[in-house]
């Protein structure tokens, strides 16, 4: 019995070391990429947004829709007629595609 209670005592402190030292590691490393970000923060120069994003936050939007999101959507949409046109797609399929890409 006192052999499993020096087995069970050295388990317990190994475990607390190792969670210790893990913590300690975790806090440096969470202070550093901290430190890292600031110092990024600090280097970029401000940029004023564009004035067609500023007025469209006037207009109580949070951002401007995106234009990569809307080439994305005539690319797509593009490629829907070229397929319909080929035959590859029926006109329902088209247009429950198009629905789709478009949201609506």
């Amino acid at each position: 019995m006192p052999g499993l209670l020096r087995g069970v005592a050295r388990t317990a402190v190994i475990a607390g070391t190792a969670t210790a030292v893990s913590n300690r590691v975790s806090r440096r490393q969470a202070n550093r990429w901290a430190a890292q970000e600031q110092q990024s923060y600090q280097q970029q120069p401000y940029e004023q947004q564009p004035y067609e994003q500023q007025g469209y936050q006037q207009q109580g939007y949070d951002t401007a829709p995106p234009a990569d999101d809307m080439d994305a959507k005539l690319s797509q949409l593009r490629e829907l007629g070229e397929l319909k046109s080929q035959g590859v797609l029926s006109e329902e399929e088209f247009e429950a595609q198009k629905r789709r890409i478009l949201g609506s």
